[in-house]
């Protein structure tokens, strides 16, 4: 089992249950922290002194407070971490159930596994803990779709953008004037219209509201 485990979580009382889970576990050297400049600073010096961190439990969001923070969010802790210590095992804890997220994390920045914060979440936790000492990867059963690797999670972070004004309401029109406010390219109304006739093809539906009912449905708006 792995012997020093260090925790990033800004909510003390989730912080205490994962406490309690590592230590049923039999890890006895645990460190916990709520920022993630923090995080960042005791896996750099624990490496430096020849005693480094093995596993990183993760929050990904962050309540902002009177400190300013290089690193705000657990995505950008990971990012970091991946670039500079690939060796250290990463488990995400988080609430945020976007398959989209999930899907970036495990294949983009190759966190070794996903857990979800809910009423069985320090029992996958405990799980997820298991797996990744044994070298396997872990993804809590509500987000498993985002493994996936057919065409239905094939959708870029423009069209993310773009179907979730469609889900507010806004008009083709609409949101290609606030497109063009925010600098986001393609902007111009027949772009937009392309890119709404491919993604009802791609996801066979029938018209935009059915388009917005299936993107909620897989959790990526």
């Amino acid at each position: 089992m792995f012997a020093k485990v260090l925790v990033a979580e800004d909510m003390e009382d989730i912080n205490k249950g994962v406490y309690a889970t590592l230590r049923e576990l039999g890890i006895t050297e645990i460190d916990q922290v709520q920022y993630c400049d923090d995080a960042l600073l005791r896996i750099k010096r624990a490496a430096y002194d020849g005693s480094p961190f093995e596993l990183l439990i993760t929050d990904l969001s962050f309540v902002a407070d009177h400190r300013t923070q290089k690193l705000s969010s657990g995505e950008s802790l990971v990012q970091e971490l991946k670039q500079s210590y690939p060796e250290l095992k990463i488990i995400v804890y988080s609430i945020d159930n976007r398959l989209q997220k999930v899907r970036s994390l495990i294949n983009e920045s190759c966190v070794n596994a996903y857990v979800c914060k809910g009423r069985r979440g320090l029992r996958d936790l405990s799980d997820a803990i298991f797996m990744v000492y044994n070298n396997k990867r872990y993804v809590s059963q509500e987000v498993q779709n985002a493994l996936r690797s057919n065409s239905t999670l094939e959708v870029d972070d423009y069209e993310i953008e773009l179907l979730k004004h469609l889900s507010k309401g806004l008009s083709q029109d609409e949101i290609s004037e606030l497109f063009k406010t925010n600098n986001i390219s393609p902007s111009s109304l027949s772009s937009i219209e392309k890119r709404l006739n491919k993604l009802r093809i791609q996801f066979n539906a029938n018209n935009a509201i059915q388009l917005v009912a299936m993107m909620k449905d897989v959790g990526l708006i």
